[in-house]
């Protein structure tokens, strides 16, 4: 196991990741994204472009359709973005906008032509790039930006900006291993963006011609001429054919990589392009984030009263902008007020409606305790009332007196009755846990009345005394003698001769009423027959 770090170790290492950190922070940064829709190639050349910008800039930023530039203007001040390069495609040419954040200017330019980085390498014979050339900032260098105007210094100031500043005398050389080149042309007014892989080497003799030195002889069988081995620009691109010269070879201050790069020795710097390859044209300049007043135009010219008439119209569409959203923000203070005030009055009301409601419940007398009327007197009236009501008829005088008879008995535990008394037994069918009405019809469904509720319930129940055979055999009302013709079991019983009319008083049955055999004797005034199965049903009160 290794040791542990000591404390002064520990205290190096926080303070080395806290000035990284500042570092860091203190370099701009910058955002290559797209808007709209463009191609393949178009956005092909915002990953060249983000691997050119490397290691200051979000090189897998993801874009989504419904993203605006107000979210990546929200998302940049956290990260610490300085710059945005945005692309855009129309029907006719490809479009770069360079914005400065957090305020602006805007600098719009024409893509007039580009070159992906693949194209670019395919044409070297031997490319140097590598992943180490990516993990430091590459070097600017502006051509022709001098006293050619207010844009062309504005522009030279927005790309220096663009990438950490160097310091001349504290630069450590092995850090700088590309180069960005951008020249302006007078005649055209065009940028020319360029990328190079940057390579230091000692000054000295080819190495074809040093292996002709070293008797090692190369293989010519690919040469026309012998010419070729010793002609450094055979063969190669404009950047690698480029002669070693003055304009390269210089001293340098320290030691730098590479075999034979010594301090205060002579070296030449070689640039090898790598790409993209864009030619731009400016066409204005803008306050802000692409919405202030246009600085400068590369293809219209205007007039200062132009320029104060279209001052004053910004000026009025900035007033009316500042008067619609202060109207806004009153009604939706208004509106809130007045929900309030709404609120307010529904919870008044709520607390007033309880309070009368508790007044009235107190006033009203309770219905249990109605006074000092005889409960069968109210429940026989409310029968009758019900009657009234439903079938529209006068009800009979007999027909809700048993109402009394009920409240009439004494209270306590029923009586035990003998079965050898003469007295009626009024019993009721309790089988099942209700009690079965007769199958006669009542006066109320003899009229044809739909009656139901309290009235017909209390009609039934009422309707009569009733009585509780035992088991399949009636029992005799008077001395405990049977009735002729009754027997034990169910089914209905078979006619008898002799039949004699009944009294005077008698009234006849319905029509659906067949009458018994002529041997039939009537029963006692107390007998109550049984129906065809042998089952208990109410008596029809006479």
């Amino acid at each position: 196991m290794g040791k542990d770090k000591t404390k002064n170790q520990k205290k190096l290492k926080v303070a080395a990741n806290h000035n990284a950190e500042e570092e860091f922070n203190a370099v701009p940064h910058s955002f290559v994204f797209q808007r709209g829709q463009i191609g393949k190639n178009v956005q092909q050349l915002i990953v060249d472009v983000r691997r050119a910008m490397e290691p200051f800039t979000a090189r897998s930023l993801k874009v989504r359709k419904k993203n605006t530039l107000k979210d990546f203007v929200a998302v940049a001040g956290p990260l610490g973005v300085t710059h945005f390069m945005i692309f855009t495609k129309t029907t006719t040419n490809v479009n770069f906008k360079f914005v400065r954040l957090p305020k602006g200017p805007t600098l719009s330019f024409k893509v007039n032509q580009y070159s992906l980085m693949k194209d670019v390498v395919s044409s070297l014979k031997k490319h140097r790039m590598h992943e180490e050339q990516f993990t430091h900032p590459p070097l600017l260098v502006l051509n022709n930006f001098g006293n050619q105007g207010m844009h062309v210094k504005l522009m030279a100031t927005m790309f220096q900006n663009m990438f950490p500043s160097i310091n001349v005398h504290k630069v450590n050389l092995n850090t700088i291993r590309r180069c960005i080149l951008i020249n302006y042309d007078d005649e055209t007014q065009q940028l020319d963006f360029r990328h190079y892989s940057l390579k230091v080497v000692p000054v000295g003799m080819s190495k074809g011609m040093k292996k002709l030195l070293q008797e090692k002889f190369p293989n010519m069988s690919r040469w026309e001429d012998i010419s070729e081995l010793l002609v450094k620009g055979a063969n190669l691109s404009e950047s690698e054919a480029e002669q070693d010269g003055d304009h390269n070879i210089t001293e340098l201050p320290q030691a730098c990589a590479g075999r034979g790069n010594m301090k205060a020795q002579q070296s030449a710097v070689r640039l090898t392009e790598i790409g993209p390859r864009m030619t731009l044209q400016l066409v204005k300049i803008e306050e802000g984030l692409s919405d202030g007043k246009v600085l400068y135009h590369g293809f219209i010219q205007k007039t200062e009263e132009e320029i104060k008439a279209m001052l004053d119209s910004r000026e009025k569409k900035l007033q009316r902008k500042k008067e619609r959203k202060k109207k806004q923000e009153g009604d939706v203070e208004r509106k809130k007020n007045l929900k309030e005030e709404n609120k307010k009055r529904s919870l008044a009301g709520m607390k007033r409606k309880r309070g009368d409601g508790e007044a009235s419940d107190s006033e009203v007398e309770d219905p249990g305790t109605l006074g000092d009327q005889d409960p069968a007197d109210q429940s026989e009236d409310d029968d009758a009332e019900y009657y009234r009501q439903e079938v529209g008829e006068e009800p009979d005088k007999d027909l809700f007196l048993h109402t009394k008879k009920r409240f009439s008995q004494k209270p306590g535990p029923p009586r035990k009755k003998f079965k050898g008394s003469g007295k009626e037994k009024p019993k009721s069918d309790t089988r099942g846990g209700h009690n079965r009405p007769h199958s006669g019809k009542s006066p109320i469904q003899k009229r044809g009345a739909n009656v139901g509720g309290k009235a017909f319930k209390s009609a039934h129940k009422l309707k009569g005394q009733k009585f509780q055979g035992k088991g399949t055999e009636h029992r005799p009302q008077q001395g405990g003698k049977k009735f002729p013709g009754s027997k034990r079991g169910f089914g209905p019983k078979s006619p008898k001769t002799g039949h004699k009319p009944k009294g005077p008083g008698h009234k006849p049955k319905g029509p659906g009423h067949k009458p018994k055999g002529p041997g039939h004797k009537p029963k006692g005034p107390g007998h109550k027959p049984a129906d065809k199965r042998g089952k208990p049903f109410k008596q029809k009160r006479k």
